[in-house]
């Protein structure tokens, strides 16, 4: 199994869920609403202050999705696909090893 996570801009977010939805194997995804700040070497207008970097944070959403192996690639590339517009900001997207995960839920009646 493995864990994929990204930081995108917001408005990608309808565009890249009807991307998700249509992928085979697709397990569904967690969407959290992020604000977040880039390093300050990164950015192309230079800021005078060290400061002013760190406290201008833009909102993102952040992903994860916990997926197969056989998926997670198909995951990862659409994402990276959809996600980008070509300028700085546009996100970041990882996969991680998850050493075991079990979806929670009774499948039987018994004793709470």
């Amino acid at each position: 199994m493995k864990e994929i996570k990204a930081i995108i801009r917001p408005n990608k977010l309808a565009v890249l869920r009807d991307a998700m939805v249509a992928l085979p194997g697709f397990p569904g995804m967690t969407v959290t609403r992020v604000d977040g700040c880039s390093a300050p070497s990164r950015h192309v207008p230079a800021r005078t202050k060290i400061k002013d970097e760190l406290t201008d944070f833009t909102p993102k959403v952040r992903i994860e999705i916990v997926a197969p192996d056989d998926v997670a690639e198909a995951i990862f590339k659409r994402i990276t696909e959809v996600a980008q517009t070509g300028h700085y900001g546009d996100g970041l997207v990882w996969i991680t090893d998850v050493q075991r995960a079990a979806f929670i839920f009774k499948t039987t009646p018994g004793p709470e």
